[in-house]
């Protein structure tokens, strides 16, 4: 199983972590079989004819491509990428049923958001409306964008008041991904560009300025130098074998260390910070994307 990302980035709406003020989050309660009914209903009276529409617990998946192929979507992406997220980083489902719209080309995805949303896309892949708890797709453009999105699902219903870095991080990581040893693992993907242009610049943030941003800052300030510092960072984790620890750690003690660096270096005892900043640009210099 590999999913890629095509090479541009795909913003995120503003907020998903906001406006938690218990950092572990609440256990969301269980999505029922009339929640899904309901979205599943609720999508495929929106669409009209032309769509197959199914209940990929706990998703709703519509699209409007034969459907075997949105049954495979669903199976292949959906299903598979739920199975491997539970097992390593949430004991809990979203927080509430979000419909996936898989549009089957560029001009299906412009038209049927406008007429879904109101607006056209401001990217040419994917995005995710928490106003409208869907997660709207160009599946032409491949699979990654999705599992980048169902991640923030798991997230918000999970750790809501997750800092940026790491929320955006973990579904970037996933952008390009496969299964090893029965686990979801990131792959190097086109953001090495962008973080190697960064590095040699002295544009990329530091991991002490990455870990103290604020959504806004996050999203407005060196943008791409952000995300990919952050994918990389938990990808050479990965590399490591040290990301579920990472992880783990970093849940059972996130109310002394809710932006998660004190995590991340305790994985180094003895290295001072920059110790561990510098070999981390060391192990990036060793990459290739190609």
């Amino acid at each position: 199983m590999s999913l890629r990302w095509p090479a541009l980035a795909v913003s995120c709406l503003l907020g998903w972590c906001r406006g938690a003020p218990d950092l572990a989050g609440a256990e969301p309660a269980a999505i029922s079989a009339a929640d899904l009914a309901a979205t599943a209903t609720e999508a495929a009276d929106a669409l009209g004819a032309g769509f197959t529409v199914l209940s990929e617990a706990p998703f709703v998946v519509a699209g409007d491509e034969p459907a075997a192929t949105v049954q495979e979507h669903a199976r292949d992406i959906v299903r598979w990428t739920c199975t491997m997220l539970r097992k390593d980083f949430f004991s809990a489902d979203p927080d509430t049923v979000y419909a996936i719209y898989l549009f089957k080309d560029k001009e299906s995805y412009e038209a049927n958001a406008l007429r879904l949303f109101g607006a056209k896309p401001f990217t040419p892949y994917g995005y995710c409306s928490s106003e409208h708890h869907a997660l709207v797709m160009n599946i032409a453009t491949g699979g990654g964008t999705l599992v980048h999105e169902m991640v923030h699902a798991f997230m918000h219903g999970n750790v809501p008041a997750c800092p940026v870095w790491i929320n955006e991080g973990l579904a970037s990581l996933y952008e390009q991904c496969a299964e090893r040893d029965g686990h979801i693992i990131g792959r190097v993907n086109w953001r090495l560009t962008v973080l190697k242009e960064a590095l040699a610049a002295d544009a990329a943030p530091s991991f002490e300025r990455l870990a103290a941003m604020s959504d806004r800052e996050f999203y407005q300030v060196g943008t791409g130098a952000n995300y990919a510092t952050a994918r990389y960072l938990l990808l050479w984790l990965q590399e490591r074998g040290l990301l579920l620890r990472f992880w783990k750690a970093w849940r059972a003690g996130m109310a002394d260390d809710p932006r998660g660096l004190a995590s991340v270096l305790a994985l180094f005892p003895g290295d001072a910070p920059a110790a561990v900043a510098a070999r981390w640009r060391e192990w990036v210099g060793t990459l290739s994307d190609r």
